[in-house]
């Protein structure tokens, strides 16, 4: 107790004193940091903000339009060409898979997750064009397939 009064009852007697005299001081405009000489956050020319002038034009400001620095005409882009199938992805049959992971009795749990990440590194649907995504998800599955099965039959 300070005075008669506790700590918290002194506290809110300062800040209402403090609030009272800020009241008769003239009030800071509102886009203002108490302490800095400058705006916060605006560009102020003559006392008025250049982004509160053009509310809806501050997000084209920042952008390079061809508008703002004069239209230039582009020359006509030649149509893309359609991506070729690589000669992988046409082998899609079971056989062909398996010739190309070369699974062998040899092969351990830890040769086989290499040949899987490596199958998938070359065959992975999102690493091809669009029009070939079939025949990668064909594959992948395939290969999974077969890998799978090889490590049930080391399990056993």
């Amino acid at each position: 107790m300070l005075f008669g009064q506790s700590v918290f009852q002194s506290v809110l007697e300062r800040l209402k004193a403090e609030d009272e005299t800020a009241e008769g001081a003239d009030a800071p405009a509102a886009h203002r940091v108490s302490g800095l000489g400058t705006g916060f956050a605006f560009d102020v020319m003559e006392g008025v903000s250049a982004a509160s002038q053009r509310v809806g034009q501050a997000y084209f400001d920042h952008l390079d339009l061809d508008a703002s620095a004069g239209v230039v005409e582009k020359p006509a882009a030649a149509p893309p060409a359609e991506p070729a199938m690589p000669d992988h992805l046409a082998r899609t049959t079971p056989h062909e898979v398996a010739a190309e992971l070369a699974i062998s009795a040899a092969d351990t749990p830890l040769t086989l997750r290499e040949k899987r990440r490596a199958f998938a590194r070359a065959n992975h649907p999102d690493g091809v064009a669009l029009p070939f995504r079939d025949n990668a998800t064909k594959r992948m599955m395939l290969a999974n397939l077969l890998i799978d099965e090889a490590l049930r039959r080391i399990g056993r």
